[in-house]
């Protein structure tokens, strides 16, 4: 695959997730955050598990996959979206976004242990240039204007999963096809957090409104199925800490969708630093045609 189409989706999925911050901040006022992971989790489930029939696509795990696809659903899957509804019960979206978009500094990190990639000085550039981006977009140029609540940690649990998740996805990805990684790890997921829904949500909140439920359908799909889905068919064509650089995006995609959804206006400073986040990503992704087309 040529690795700018692979890009492209990638950043769909960045933009898909971005949204999320918004969707999950209004469905959390609505549902309590262990319910909400596990009846999307369903929802998820239920359409891979179409979607592999409709494709005839039923692949047995090697029994040297199985463990790590169970720790892939443990962690990147239930952890990591439990940890992201918990999270936006009190932390603003934006502000989030910021905390998920350091997730490149730690999967490189991890890249260079696990999968042997180069931390190069384009990608360390590129991501200084995107937090700086990020930090207008949040602190709109005033550091004193960020408020830390308990729902930041929450959050930083979810940067941290999302992390691991990528490169648990791009180990896997060399050996299982991208719709059998999703669909077992998704499986997993709702099996395990099944029980949680009693132990975590006290009380269990759920809304008896059909748009409610048509929001936490729909974005569960879309979201969590189709996007990861188009994820994991991606990113083998890309190094891990690369395309995790993407993630930088997000802050700027909640932006958008909190003036849409929530009608938050946004600032000069804002857009200031929705430049800087660009800019960062594409400097941190871009590669010479000449070398792209020697690695192709």
């Amino acid at each position: 695959m040529n690795r700018l189409k692979a890009y492209a989706w990638l950043t769909f999925c960045v933009i898909v997730w971005g949204s999320n911050f918004v969707f999950g901040k209004i469905l959390v006022q609505d549902f309590s955050p262990a319910l909400i992971t596990t009846l999307r989790l369903l929802f998820i489930v239920l359409f891979l598990i179409g979607l592999s029939f409709y494709r005839g696509h039923f692949k047995r795990l090697n029994k040297s996959d199985v463990l790590a696809v169970f720790f892939l659903g443990v962690i990147g899957v239930f952890i990591n979206q439990w940890s992201f509804f918990e999270g936006l019960q009190t932390a603003d979206p934006t502000t989030s976004a910021l905390i998920l978009a350091t997730t490149p500094i730690l999967t490189g990190v991890l890249a260079s242990i696990f999968l042997k990639e180069k931390l190069t000085i384009r990608m360390l550039v590129g991501s200084i240039v995107a937090i700086i981006g990020i930090y207008f977009v949040v602190a709109k140029g005033d550091l004193s204007s960020l408020h830390i609540d308990k729902g930041l940690y929450w959050i930083v649990i979810t940067m941290v999963t999302f992390a691991i998740m990528i490169i648990m996805t791009r180990i896997l990805s060399n050996r299982i096809d991208p719709l059998s990684i999703t669909l077992y790890s998704n499986i997993v997921g709702l099996i395990v957090s099944i029980p949680f829904v009693f132990i975590l949500d006290t009380p269990i909140i759920i809304s008896s409104k059909v748009s409610d439920w048509s929001l936490l359908i729909v974005t569960a799909v879309v979201v969590h199925g189709i996007a990861t889905l188009i994820w994991n068919s991606n990113i083998r064509y890309v190094d891990a800490s690369k395309a995790s650089i993407l993630s930088n995006l997000e802050p700027f995609v909640a932006m958008i969708m909190g003036l849409i959804l929530l009608y938050k206006p946004i600032t000069g400073a804002e857009m200031l630093g929705s430049l800087f986040i660009v800019g960062g990503v594409v400097l941190s992704t871009y590669q010479r045609k000449r070398l792209t087309s020697r690695l192709n």
